[in-house]
Protein backbone atom coordinates (compact mmCIF):
# COMPACT_ATOMS: atom_id res chain seq x y z
CA UNK A 1 0.00 0.00 0.00
CA UNK A 2 1.15 3.48 -0.44
CA UNK A 3 2.04 5.66 2.08
CA UNK A 4 1.03 9.28 1.52
CA UNK A 5 4.06 10.67 0.85
CA UNK A 6 4.66 8.22 -2.00
CA UNK A 7 1.30 9.66 -3.32
CA UNK A 8 2.47 12.67 -3.14
CA UNK A 9 5.99 12.03 -4.84
CA UNK A 10 4.16 10.29 -7.61
CA UNK A 11 1.91 12.90 -8.13
CA UNK A 12 4.17 15.86 -7.75
CA UNK A 13 6.62 13.73 -10.39
CA UNK A 14 3.57 12.88 -12.63
CA UNK A 15 2.43 16.70 -12.65
CA UNK A 16 6.56 17.46 -13.84
CA UNK A 17 6.54 15.48 -16.57
CA UNK A 18 3.43 17.31 -18.14
CA UNK A 19 4.00 21.09 -16.94
CA UNK A 20 7.57 21.41 -15.86
CA UNK A 21 9.52 18.75 -17.98
CA UNK A 22 7.55 20.68 -21.09
CA UNK A 23 8.23 23.82 -20.21
CA UNK A 24 12.20 22.82 -19.75
CA UNK A 25 12.27 21.31 -23.46
CA UNK A 26 10.47 24.79 -24.72
CA UNK A 27 12.93 26.88 -22.70
CA UNK A 28 15.70 25.04 -24.54
CA UNK A 29 13.88 26.35 -27.96
CA UNK A 30 12.28 29.36 -27.62
CA UNK A 31 14.15 32.12 -26.55
CA UNK A 32 13.68 34.02 -29.76
CA UNK A 33 10.33 35.56 -28.48
CA UNK A 34 10.77 36.85 -25.09
CA UNK A 35 10.21 40.45 -24.86
CA UNK A 36 12.96 42.65 -24.06
CA UNK A 37 12.83 43.62 -20.16
CA UNK A 38 16.80 42.91 -19.24
CA UNK A 39 19.31 44.25 -22.81
CA UNK A 40 21.92 42.05 -21.00
CA UNK A 41 19.93 39.04 -20.59
CA UNK A 42 18.30 39.63 -23.96
CA UNK A 43 21.63 39.75 -25.47
CA UNK A 44 22.35 36.50 -23.73
CA UNK A 45 19.21 34.64 -24.84
CA UNK A 46 19.99 35.82 -27.98
CA UNK A 47 23.01 34.11 -28.20
CA UNK A 48 21.78 30.75 -27.13
CA UNK A 49 19.19 31.30 -29.85
CA UNK A 50 21.33 31.33 -32.49
CA UNK A 51 23.78 28.45 -30.97
CA UNK A 52 20.61 26.13 -31.04
CA UNK A 53 19.64 26.66 -34.08
CA UNK A 54 22.56 26.40 -35.69
CA UNK A 55 22.70 22.48 -34.77
CA UNK A 56 20.52 20.04 -36.82
CA UNK A 57 19.71 17.80 -33.70
CA UNK A 58 20.77 17.85 -30.15
CA UNK A 59 20.90 15.17 -27.84
CA UNK A 60 20.12 15.81 -23.84
CA UNK A 61 20.99 13.38 -20.60
CA UNK A 62 19.27 15.20 -17.93
CA UNK A 63 19.04 15.00 -13.76
CA UNK A 64 15.78 15.79 -12.52
CA UNK A 65 15.58 16.35 -8.47
CA UNK A 66 12.19 17.43 -6.59
CA UNK A 67 12.28 18.82 -2.93
CA UNK A 68 9.83 19.88 -0.76
CA UNK A 69 10.86 20.21 2.56
CA UNK A 70 7.09 20.57 4.32
CA UNK A 71 6.46 17.58 2.66
CA UNK A 72 9.69 15.89 3.49
CA UNK A 73 9.92 14.61 -0.17
CA UNK A 74 13.53 14.23 -1.89
CA UNK A 75 13.16 13.03 -4.78
CA UNK A 76 15.83 12.29 -7.95
CA UNK A 77 15.02 10.73 -11.65
CA UNK A 78 17.34 11.01 -14.74
CA UNK A 79 15.92 10.93 -18.32
CA UNK A 80 17.13 11.81 -21.59
CA UNK A 81 15.93 13.61 -24.92
CA UNK A 82 16.52 13.64 -28.40
CA UNK A 83 15.39 16.54 -30.60
CA UNK A 84 15.16 17.56 -34.11
CA UNK A 85 13.19 20.71 -35.38
CA UNK A 86 9.62 20.02 -33.94
CA UNK A 87 10.25 16.18 -33.39
CA UNK A 88 11.50 14.31 -30.26
CA UNK A 89 11.82 11.19 -28.56
CA UNK A 90 11.69 11.69 -24.46
CA UNK A 91 12.72 8.81 -21.94
CA UNK A 92 11.00 9.42 -18.21
CA UNK A 93 10.70 7.64 -15.55
CA UNK A 94 10.58 4.55 -17.64
CA UNK A 95 8.07 5.96 -19.71
CA UNK A 96 9.24 6.88 -23.54
CA UNK A 97 7.29 9.95 -25.74
CA UNK A 98 7.78 10.12 -29.60
CA UNK A 99 6.84 13.13 -31.18
CA UNK A 100 7.01 12.71 -35.08
CA UNK A 101 5.68 16.57 -35.71
CA UNK A 102 1.38 15.90 -35.51
CA UNK A 103 1.25 13.06 -33.05
CA UNK A 104 2.56 12.06 -29.81
CA UNK A 105 3.30 8.18 -28.71
CA UNK A 106 3.11 7.91 -25.17
CA UNK A 107 4.64 4.25 -24.60
CA UNK A 108 4.38 2.61 -20.51
CA UNK A 109 6.42 -0.95 -21.00
CA UNK A 110 4.73 -1.34 -17.09
CA UNK A 111 1.20 -1.07 -18.47
CA UNK A 112 2.21 -2.72 -22.16
CA UNK A 113 0.08 0.49 -23.20
CA UNK A 114 0.99 2.98 -25.92
CA UNK A 115 -1.17 6.17 -25.91
CA UNK A 116 -1.77 7.77 -29.29
CA UNK A 117 -3.32 11.66 -29.73
CA UNK A 118 -2.82 14.47 -31.63
CA UNK A 119 -1.51 17.77 -30.76
CA UNK A 120 -4.32 20.06 -30.25
CA UNK A 121 -3.48 23.98 -30.97
CA UNK A 122 -5.74 25.50 -27.99
CA UNK A 123 -4.23 22.76 -25.67
CA UNK A 124 -2.10 25.07 -23.40
CA UNK A 125 0.37 21.99 -22.32
CA UNK A 126 0.44 21.02 -25.68
CA UNK A 127 3.62 21.12 -27.33
CA UNK A 128 3.67 22.70 -30.73
CA UNK A 129 6.35 23.99 -33.02
CA UNK A 130 4.26 27.75 -32.52
CA UNK A 131 4.17 27.62 -29.01
CA UNK A 132 8.09 26.76 -29.42
CA UNK A 133 8.79 29.98 -30.77
CA UNK A 134 6.06 32.10 -28.65
CA UNK A 135 6.17 30.69 -25.13
CA UNK A 136 7.56 33.65 -23.26
CA UNK A 137 5.72 36.40 -25.39
CA UNK A 138 4.11 37.18 -22.43
CA UNK A 139 3.52 36.37 -19.23
CA UNK A 140 7.37 36.97 -17.68
CA UNK A 141 9.53 39.03 -16.36
CA UNK A 142 13.37 38.46 -16.66
CA UNK A 143 16.69 39.51 -15.89
CA UNK A 144 20.00 38.75 -15.12
CA UNK A 145 21.10 37.05 -11.76
CA UNK A 146 23.67 35.68 -9.87
CA UNK A 147 26.93 33.85 -11.76
CA UNK A 148 28.30 30.78 -9.90
CA UNK A 149 31.58 28.90 -10.97
CA UNK A 150 30.84 25.51 -11.34
CA UNK A 151 33.63 23.15 -11.57
CA UNK A 152 35.33 25.34 -13.97
CA UNK A 153 32.15 26.62 -15.57
CA UNK A 154 30.98 29.57 -15.52
CA UNK A 155 27.17 30.02 -15.23
CA UNK A 156 25.18 32.71 -15.88
CA UNK A 157 21.51 32.37 -14.25
CA UNK A 158 18.37 34.89 -15.47
CA UNK A 159 15.32 34.62 -13.41
CA UNK A 160 12.05 34.95 -14.73
CA UNK A 161 8.81 35.66 -12.92
CA UNK A 162 5.82 35.22 -14.04
CA UNK A 163 3.29 37.88 -14.62
CA UNK A 164 -0.25 36.43 -13.36
CA UNK A 165 -0.62 36.19 -10.06
CA UNK A 166 -3.01 32.65 -10.66
CA UNK A 167 0.48 31.56 -11.78
CA UNK A 168 2.00 28.41 -8.66
CA UNK A 169 5.46 28.99 -9.59
CA UNK A 170 7.29 31.97 -7.60
CA UNK A 171 10.47 32.23 -10.15
CA UNK A 172 12.40 30.27 -12.93
CA UNK A 173 16.09 30.84 -12.57
CA UNK A 174 17.78 29.19 -16.25
CA UNK A 175 21.72 28.46 -15.87
CA UNK A 176 23.30 29.29 -19.03
CA UNK A 177 27.09 28.42 -19.76
CA UNK A 178 28.91 31.21 -20.70
CA UNK A 179 31.54 29.76 -22.75
CA UNK A 180 29.79 27.32 -25.04
CA UNK A 181 26.08 29.53 -24.50
CA UNK A 182 24.37 26.39 -23.93
CA UNK A 183 21.99 25.60 -21.15
CA UNK A 184 23.70 24.17 -17.79
CA UNK A 185 19.94 23.90 -15.50
CA UNK A 186 16.75 25.14 -14.76
CA UNK A 187 15.67 25.67 -11.10
CA UNK A 188 11.80 26.39 -10.49
CA UNK A 189 10.20 27.40 -6.88
CA UNK A 190 6.75 27.18 -6.68
CA UNK A 191 4.72 29.10 -4.11
CA UNK A 192 4.03 26.21 -2.08
CA UNK A 193 8.20 25.75 -1.51
CA UNK A 194 8.51 22.69 -3.66
CA UNK A 195 11.34 23.23 -5.92
CA UNK A 196 12.22 21.29 -8.87
CA UNK A 197 15.74 21.55 -10.79
CA UNK A 198 16.39 19.99 -14.19
CA UNK A 199 20.66 19.64 -14.73
CA UNK A 200 21.94 18.68 -18.11
CA UNK A 201 24.43 15.87 -17.38
CA UNK A 202 24.94 15.52 -21.58
CA UNK A 203 24.93 18.20 -24.25
CA UNK A 204 25.59 16.51 -27.26
CA UNK A 205 24.43 17.90 -30.76
CA UNK A 206 24.85 16.75 -34.25
CA UNK A 207 24.37 12.75 -33.81
CA UNK A 208 23.67 10.51 -36.07
CA UNK A 209 19.93 9.48 -35.95
CA UNK A 210 17.75 6.61 -38.03
CA UNK A 211 16.12 7.52 -40.50
CA UNK A 212 12.95 5.91 -38.17
CA UNK A 213 14.38 8.13 -34.75
CA UNK A 214 11.13 10.15 -34.41
CA UNK A 215 8.49 7.39 -35.75
CA UNK A 216 6.11 4.96 -33.78
CA UNK A 217 6.74 1.55 -35.26
CA UNK A 218 3.41 -0.27 -33.97
CA UNK A 219 5.50 -3.56 -34.37
CA UNK A 220 8.24 -3.59 -32.07
CA UNK A 221 5.13 -3.56 -29.18
CA UNK A 222 2.92 -6.57 -30.86
CA UNK A 223 1.77 -7.41 -27.00
CA UNK A 224 0.63 -3.81 -26.01
CA UNK A 225 -2.49 -2.55 -26.20
CA UNK A 226 -2.88 0.65 -28.82
CA UNK A 227 -5.09 3.63 -27.34
CA UNK A 228 -6.01 6.07 -29.70
CA UNK A 229 -7.21 8.97 -28.62
CA UNK A 230 -8.06 10.57 -31.69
Amino acid sequence: MKTKIQEITNNSIMKMTKKSLQMAILLLLSFTSVQAQDKKAKDLLNQVTAKIKSYDNISIDFKYSLNNAKENINQDSKGNVIMKGNQYVLNFMGVTKIFDGQKTYTIVPEDEEVTISKVNEKDDNAITPSKMLTFFNSGYKYNMDIVQNVKGRKIQYIKLVPTSGKDQRKEILLGIDVQTKHIYNLIETGKNGTKTTLTVNSFKTNQPLSKNQFTFVASKYPKYYINKLD
